[in-house]
Formats: structure tokens, sequence, C-alpha cells
């Protein structure tokens, strides 16, 4: 078993701190809401836009929390990351805001795109393969080699608190919502849904979207306990990555289900968004509508919150292209 005293877990008290620290870096995102996708779902959506938000995804959030509450004498080594792409391009943004090094470790298949957002904020990019265990070696050689701080993709709790102020900001500008849904990965979004409903509106369910092909927290939800994958194939990039301690911790005390896609209804929800809210979304974001779609019956006739993770999309390599 994990031993949760060693671990800090974030509380209400950080989210209010988050929101503070982050607000002159960060827009307070839209919420859109599809006529249309009710009518086909038989639930009221409301699309927490996250792809309009500084560097095109949630991330900024989490990297701009940990970024700015750095004391000086940490802030000057700079700041060091393992990212598949949105975490690694925030903690460039937020590292370019404060004027300090960021070194992103990503895989060399990680989208051109996202690699380019990183470089173009003034981080620098170290490629390793994809996989966890690559990523994990290549990342321990840079922070030996720069002293670097490692802010951890999700499994940090600055990261964390600054994640839940998007749902924080959602409960604010939706009324009288019955569930919050979205993507999972590693699981930093949810748990700060988690960290911020639990204590501001504890009757909402909250439930977690993933790819059928990267089912790994859907069968640690089943089993009681973390099951990682060390390199799943999806559409979702995104969504690759394995639940560590912290994030398990909120997922198995708070989330209802984890409910999960096949790859082509993951595409086709995209699609259908783009088709219909003419907004930009990366697949892994298309991933909570697939789920709705694909389990009308626990949705229908509910307010739903749905978060839209983020826009930094390769529109050279659409999925139905």
């Amino acid at each position: 078993m994990n031993d949760m005293s060693q671990m800090y877990i974030p509380t209400f008290g950080d989210v209010l701190a988050a929101r503070d620290r982050i607000a002159p870096h960060i827009h307070r995102t839209p919420v859109l809401t599809s006529r249309y996708l009710n009518a086909l779902t038989g639930a009221e959506l409301f699309f927490k836009c996250e792809n309009f938000q500084k560097a095109g995804a949630f991330k900024v959030r989490g990297a701009s929390n940990a970024v700015f509450g750095l004391s000086e004498a940490q802030a000057a080594r700079g700041v060091a990351t393992h990212s598949s792409g949105n975490h690694g391009l925030s903690l460039s943004y937020a590292a370019g805001r404060r004027g300090i090094p960021c070194t992103v470790v990503m895989p060399r298949t990680a989208p051109q795109a996202k690699k380019d957002a990183v470089r173009g904020y003034g981080g620098r990019v170290v490629e390793c393969e994809p996989s966890t265990s690559s990523r994990e070696e290549v990342f321990a050689r840079v922070v030996a080699e720069t002293g670097a701080e490692f802010v951890h993709p999700y499994n940090d709790p600055r990261v964390i608190a600054g994640q839940a102020t998007c749902s924080m900001e959602l409960i604010e500008q939706v009324e009288g919502l019955d569930a919050v849904i979205a993507p999972i990965g590693g699981g930093g979004m949810i748990s700060g849904t988690c960290l911020t409903l639990s204590n501001r509106a504890p009757g909402i369910e909250i439930f977690a979207a993933e790819p059928k092909n990267a089912d790994d927290a859907a069968r640690s939800f089943r089993a009681g306990h973390i099951i990682a994958d060390d390199a799943p194939d999806t559409v979702a990039d995104g969504l690759k990555v394995p639940l560590k301690e912290l994030t398990w911790h909120f997922v198995k005390t708070y989330v209802t289900d984890i409910l999960t896609a096949e790859e082509d209804e993951i595409v086709e929800a995209m699609k259908l968004t783009w088709k219909r809210m003419k907004i930009v979304m990366e697949p892994s974001c298309a991933v909570p509508l697939a789920t709705i779609l694909k389990n009308r019956d626990r949705f229908a006739g509910k307010r739903v919150g749905v978060v839209i993770t983020g826009g930094n999309v390769d529109l050279d390599k659409l999925p139905w292209m």
C-alpha cells in the first residue's frame, strides 16, 4: 500500500490561493451550449471551453500555479517536466511569463504542433521514446544536469489545485448542475474537479471519460488499485498516461464512474463538435461527449458540465483525414 501520510493532499484553501495567484496569467473561459447536441443526447450539456485557454489547454492553470508559487531561489534554477504536449507547452508559457528556463521531455511521436508550441514559448524540448519508462529515464538525466524544479504533469498538489479552478468557474457560470464529466489520463483535471466539487457542490456527480484503448483508469477503478499501462495506443494522445498515487486518491474517493469510448466513437464525437459547435478541439476532449452518446440513459434529463480540455490539435493530421 502507498503511504498516504507521506503525501501532501491539496486542500480547498490551496484552490482559493491558486485562483488568486493565476488570475493575471489565464483566461476565465466561456461555457457554450448546443441545442443540437442536447437533442441528440437527451441531456442539457454545458461545455466549459478550455480550448480557448491561454496556451490552448486547461493545463496552463496548474502550470501557472506551480511556477508562480516558486521561491526566487527555486525559480532561478528553472522548471522541467515530461509531457506529450499540453502540460509541457503550458509550463513553457508560465515559465516564459516569469522569465525562467523550462525543459520539456517529450516523446518523439508527440504532435509537431505541440513541440513547436513549447519552443515558441521559449522552452527546450528533449525527445524520448514513446513509453513511460523511456520518458522517466531521460527526464531523470535532465533534472540531474539542470537542478530544475520538477513540475509533474498531474501528480503534483500545486498542479491539481490549479486545475481545480476550472470547475470552480464552471459552477459559478452554470447553476444546478447534476454532473460534471471530463477526460481522464493521469487524472489531474479530474482530481481538481473532485477537490472543488467535494467542497463547494458535493451533490454533483463526477464522471471520468477514457478511451477503451487506454482504459487503465477504468480498470484501476474497478480493481480498487492502480493498474498502469506502459504505452497504450489511442487517437486521444493526451490520455495515454497512468494514474499516480495523488490522483488515484481523488479518483477512488469522489468519482462516480469511469466510462469508456472506442476510437471510432471518439473521432465521430470530435467531428460532431467541430461541425455543430464550430470549435477546434483535440481528440482527447471528444471522449466525454462520446461516452455521453454511448450512455444516454445515465445522462438523460440531467444538466451536465462537460470539460473541453484543449484545442492544440495537429491540423495536418486530423483523425478523419
